[in-house]
């Protein structure tokens, strides 16, 4: 009896014993053949039939734009990407091992998705994969990256700085056709925005609006193999998405700039330094130095639009076209100014000329007739002399100095010369046409740049 309840015992015991040995994570990896190296877990796409297609969901929000650099046109973001796929050899049942629901395993014991970005620029070092993978007992595996992307985009400046951009992020398999390997996502861009607004962690010169994901509308017999694109919009519009048969996705960050430092910065100083020089039209004295002291404040403006603009853009900038019109009207005004001031010179040469004839004339007149001015030695004299010589020299000296006042108030009295005539005609039209063109130039440039 004793030797039966201890046979009851011992077999009570290895049952148990054999129960806490199934709960283990070691247990579970050895069911799977991943304690030790194998080789085709690593290398072979994890299917049991080669036909069938690995679907891989790949998933990307923002953490933040770091900006745009319009000389290297490239775009740099703060991203994480999650990709998941199914491994059909790594399957159990939980209840057969205690109810274990999720396994860490690492990268290197299994076969990952060779998935690129066709645009990307960034270092290797600027990604940060977590080393683990999440395996699932349907033998879905998941893994988490986090990167400072970087990638090249064809910047469309010709509204800048209120531009919109229309960038792609394009993923791929760099060995996978699309028969053997598919790019899909799980979520939409609704649910992409809310969570990449949430967890934002920088918003420096760009503001996320929205983030869409589309499918590309091409067929899959133009493809050799599957994609998967992000396109990232600095836009102010949101775009809908469509949805066809093909295997690539475009994921669209819509983003907009925040222009307020440009405006400050150049927009509005070279306003007021058109404005200036339409007040200068309003002072006669120093004008064409004013003038050009107004052309070289808007071309030393000009040399931070150097800075910013990058060199190969193949249309001109809006920017550029007001910053370059600002400038051409001024050269014209210093033009102008230059013109009214040779024929206002001129005009003063002429009467300078006029009143050298007057003083010659009076220097050719005979001595007797020229007026004199009486001094101590003539008075001395003339006492000696007859009171009717006296009396008719003065008589004669005071009619003289009477025409020569006469004349120089007729001088003075002269109507403006032919030239200034002229200048002022020219100031005049200038003027009018110069405050026309200013107002329509600026209408247009601004409907142009800030319509949609």
């Amino acid at each position: 009896m004793a030797a039966l309840q201890t046979l009851a015992l011992l077999s009570v015991i290895g049952i148990s014993s054999s129960q806490t040995s199934e709960c283990s994570y070691f247990n579970l990896m050895s069911h799977l053949n991943l304690t030790s190296s194998n080789e085709a877990l690593q290398v072979a796409r994890p299917v049991k039939s080669w036909n069938t297609t690995t679907l891989v969901q790949l998933d990307m929000v923002l953490f933040g734009i770091l900006g745009v650099d319009e000389k290297s046109q490239t775009v740099a973001l703060q991203v994480l990407i999650r990709m998941s796929w199914r491994n059909e050899l790594l399957s159990w049942n939980p209840s057969e091992f205690c109810g274990i629901d999720m396994l860490n395993i690492p990268r290197s014991m299994v076969w990952i998705p060779d998935i690129a970005i066709k645009e990307d620029a960034s270092d290797t070092g600027s990604v940060q994969e977590d080393p683990f993978l999440k395996l699932d007992p349907s033998g879905l595996l998941s893994g988490t990256s986090r990167q400072q992307l970087t990638y090249t985009c064809q910047l469309d400046l010709f509204r800048f700085p209120f531009d919109q951009q229309n960038c792609s992020l394009e993923f791929y398999s760099l060995s996978h056709n699309s028969r053997s390997l598919k790019l899909e996502t799980t979520g939409n861009g609704t649910a992409f925005t809310i969570v990449s607004k949430m967890i934002k962690t920088t918003e420096g010169e760009w503001t996320l609006v929205e983030l869409q994901v589309t499918e590309d509308a091409a067929s899959t017999l133009q493809r050799v193999g599957s994609s998967l694109q992000y396109t990232v919009r600095e836009h102010q519009e949101a775009v809908r998405a469509t949805w066809s048969s093909s295997g690539s996705r475009r994921l669209q960050v819509v983003m907009k700039r925040r222009p307020f430092l440009y405006v400050i910065n150049l927009i509005l100083p070279l306003m007021f330094l058109l404005f200036l020089d339409l007040a200068s039209f309003f002072i006669s004295e120093s004008k064409l130095s004013f003038k050009v002291t107004v052309l070289l404040s808007v071309f030393v403006l000009l040399l931070n639009l150097q800075t910013i603009l990058p060199s190969t853009e193949e249309h001109m900038p809006m920017l550029a076209v007001y910053c370059v019109s600002i400038f051409t009207l001024v050269f014209f005004g210093v033009l102008e100014a230059v013109l009214v001031s040779f024929l206002i010179e001129m005009d003063d040469s002429r009467r300078e000329e006029a009143k050298g004839a007057v003083r010659a004339e009076v220097d050719n007149q005979p001595k007797a007739q020229r007026p004199t001015e009486p001094t101590e030695e003539t008075d001395e004299t003339e006492e000696n002399q007859p009171d009717d010589q006296n009396l008719l020299k003065l008589i004669l000296d005071k009619v003289q100095l009477t025409l020569l006042e006469v004349l120089r108030e007729r001088q003075d009295k002269r109507k403006p010369g032919c030239f200034r005539k002229l200048a002022k005609l020219i100031d005049v039209v200038f003027f009018a046409i110069y405050l026309t063109t200013i107002i329509i130039s600026l209408i247009v440039l601004f409907v142009i740049w800030i319509g949609k």
